[in-house]
């Protein structure tokens, strides 16, 4: 109000004009004084709210700091507002007006509610707290609670505004849901049909109507008819029956036994009849015929058999090792060593094992091929469908029979071809602290052993299957006796496997280390103390004893033969040792008594061949054989006589034993001369007493012949069970 009567004033000059200005400035005075009192009351703060007291009403005004140069901006500011005022629209100044009333009207309703007379209490409290002069005032109100809400709104709706546009550029079509327009499902062949021949809006069903109910006459009388049941595939030997059955029509029923296994061993063994049928029809060709004419005969034996040993692939190579089967008397296994000499042929320098059927002569059935220098091998117990081999570096390898040949190399040579089977398993890939360190010179299979009384199908079908599941023991030089289990996998895979380093891709047969045990303890008679100590202790053979697999017996270089368990249990005697005053000499051969009976023999290289009992450690009697000079190089007991023993010693000369006859020595001898015999194996069955026995013989020029024992050594006989347990009572 004050600027405005201030304009009022300087546009309209006049006596009162002057007056008000002298009030105005006079007021403006009082105004700073009481901003500087206020200042230095409130802290020196540059804006506030001061109370006065004019013509009887509380005033609140707002001041603030200003100046004189601020004051002269406000009189131009005013000036130009004026001076556009005038030059605003028509239009633009009736707003305005209307604005100016419309603040007038409010500021008169604030000045009224402020003019109220205040209460005695009000102003005796105003008067006791306040010394300012009693100053009649005209303040400006302005509502700052309003203009703080519209800043608030406008801040919440700019934030609202950011907020969608930045939801909106995260806001995409979703083209996920898909709706199918049209399904239309094929029509079926019953649908085409009725929309091809039939009629619209219908559907042909099925009316039973008695049409089919015919009857028909015959001239002929009906047949007699009665009601048989059949069972296929048969679970019990009755295949077919019926209620309404005749008794002599009961007794014609045929009874047949469903058992595929034994109709595949019917098979398998028709099978080999027919194969050896063929292998006589050729044996009388004159190509074979030349086999057997440079065949010596022998007082011991009545037929012999020639192998052809003159295939292009084991030709010339020396065989070292021969094998008979324990299950299937007729299977051979030979091993031939690498060809001597320089040779460009890389297979000239691999050891090749050959798997022979005597009754098929012409050619072997397998081969069998190792790097390594082959000094033992055996078969696997129950089926024949693995073979064993431990070799000179240490490995024991394995070999499955029943892969394909397909898998294998195959070599063809001039108009043949020859399928050469690498080992599926080889202990090579083992680490050396479950392997062994020196040469193994010998694998034996662990039997599992039963009474014959105790046996029964279930049994023998386990037996049968037993080549799968057993324990393998192999024997290195040093006395370490490692036990293997023959572990088959469920399913062979081509690609090999990255744990099973020793396994071939797309075997599935491999070796799993089960225990060890060091048979050289240091234990030796007294006669033997003082060689050892200049002769290292070796191991020479490994026989685990067939009445008891869990017993081993150990041969030495010493002429001890050890006793052990595999499962800890003490044993008496614990050392085998030749007669008092022999001097130690290695164990070139050891074997057991057939039948079970607890006798071995021992053969020696220093020319002696001494027989013993389980239950001493001296031997029951000894002989020397030839001039006592040549050592002994294999002892073998006739699998069908118990009396009857042969042992091939370094001169080729062949000795027959039978207790029955003479016990001082043998009964013949053979001097196999000029092509020298390496190698000799004996077989027969113990059980079945008519099959044919007989040996094997290894000539130097790689020839093998098979020898067929005449019946007086072949046969069984009742009476060599007394002949030699009275021998061994009389000795003991």
């Amino acid at each position: 109000n004050a600027r405005e009567a201030e304009r009022h004033n300087h546009h309209h000059p006049g006596g009162e004009g002057g007056a008000d200005r002298d009030r105005t400035r006079e007021r403006e005075k009082h105004k700073e004084k009481r901003y500087e009192d206020s200042k230095s009351s409130h802290g020196n703060r540059d804006q506030g709210v001061s109370c006065t007291l004019g013509e009887g009403a509380w005033v609140w005004e707002d001041f603030e700091e200003v100046d004189e140069d601020e004051g002269k901006e406000e009189e131009e500011d005013e000036n130009g507002e004026s001076e556009g005022w005038r030059e605003l629209s028509a239009h633009r100044s009736d707003e305005i007006k209307a604005i100016q009333r419309a603040m007038e009207e409010e500021n008169e309703l604030v000045s009224a509610t402020l003019t109220r007379p205040p209460t005695k209490e009000a102003e005796a409290a105003h008067r006791g707290s306040h010394t300012y002069p009693r100053v009649q005032t005209h303040g400006r109100v302005i509502d700052f609670t309003a203009a703080r809400q519209r800043e608030v709104s406008q801040q919440a709706a700019r934030r609202q505004q950011k907020r969608s546009v930045e939801l909106l550029r995260l806001i995409e079509l979703d083209f996920s849901v898909t709706e199918s327009l049209l399904d239309l499902p094929p029509v079926s062949e019953y649908d085409m049909y009725i929309k091809s021949f039939g009629m619209s809006n219908t559907k042909q069903v099925y009316v039973q109507c008695n049409e089919d109910n015919t009857d028909q006459d015959t001239q002929t009388e009906e047949p007699d008819t009665h009601e048989k049941w059949t069972l296929h595939p048969a679970e019990t030997n009755a295949v077919s029956g019926g209620p309404k059955v005749s008794q002599n029509a009961q007794e014609s029923v045929a009874w047949m036994n469903g058992d595929s296994k034994r109709l595949s061993m019917f098979l398998h063994s028709a099978a080999q009849v027919i194969a050896v049928l063929l292998e006589e029809n050729r044996t009388g060709s004159d190509s074979v015929k030349g086999l057997d004419s440079h065949i010596d005969s022998l007082s011991c034996s009545d037929r012999t058999l020639q192998l052809n040993t003159k295939l292009p692939l084991i030709h010339g190579r020396q065989v070292t090792l021969l094998h008979f089967s324990n299950v299937q008397v007729h299977i051979l296994l030979s091993v031939h060593a690498p060809r001597c000499g320089p040779s460009e042929d890389t297979l000239d320098t691999h050891t090749l094992l050959c798997v022979w059927n005597i009754w098929e002569p012409s050619a072997p059935q397998k081969f069998l091929i190792c790097e390594a220098e082959v000094q033992s091998c055996c078969f696997s117990p129950g089926q024949l469908s693995l073979v064993f081999a431990g070799t000179a570096v240490g490995s024991v390898l394995l070999w499955d029979l029943r892969e394909h040949s397909g898998s294998h190399m195959c070599l063809r040579v001039n108009t043949e071809e020859w399928t050469l089977r690498y080992p599926t398993f080889s202990t090579d890939a083992v680490l050396s602290v479950a392997g062994h360190l020196s040469s193994v010179v010998s694998v034996e299979p662990v039997l599992v052993t039963m009474e014959a009384e105790f046996r029964g199908p279930l049994l023998a079908a386990q037996e049968e299957s037993l080549g799968l599941s057993f324990q393998l023991g192999s024997l290195d030089e040093n006395g370490l006796l490692i036990l293997w289990v023959v572990v088959e996998l469920p399913k062979a895979d081509d690609s090999g496997s990255q744990t099973d380093l020793g396994l071939r891709p797309g075997g599935k047969v491999k070796l799993l280390h089960s225990s060890s045990l060091q048979t050289c303890d240091g234990s030796t008679s007294r006669g033997v103390a003082e060689v050892t100590e200049v002769m290292p202790h070796l191991s020479l053979l490994l026989r685990f004893l067939p009445s008891d697999s869990n017993h081993y017996f150990i041969g030495t270089n010493m002429g001890q033969v050890k006793r052990g368990t595999r499962h800890g249990l003490r044993v008496v005697p614990k050392l085998y040792t030749p007669a008092e005053g022999m001097r130690p000499a290695e164990v070139t051969a050891l074997d057991f008594c057939p039948n079970r009976e607890p006798f071995f023999l021992v053969g020696c290289s220093d020319a002696t061949v001494r027989l013993h009992s389980l239950v001493r450690a001296e031997p029951m009697c000894g002989w020397s054989v030839g001039s006592g000079s040549v050592p002994t190089h294999t002892v073998c007991w006739c699998q069908t006589r118990l009396t009857v023993f042969f042992v091939l010693d370094a001169t080729s000369v062949l000795h027959v034993w039978d207790l029955a006859e003479r016990e001082d020595g043998p009964i013949s001898s053979e001097n196999l001369h000029p092509d020298r015999v390496t190698g000799m194996a004996v077989f027969g069955d113990a059980d079945n007493r008519s099959s044919s026995s007989g040996f094997a013989l290894v000539r130097q020029s790689g020839r093998l012949e098979i020898h067929f024992l005449k019946q007086s050594l072949a046969l069984f006989r009742t009476s060599d069970m007394k002949t030699l347990r009275s021998l061994a009572h009389n000795m003991l």
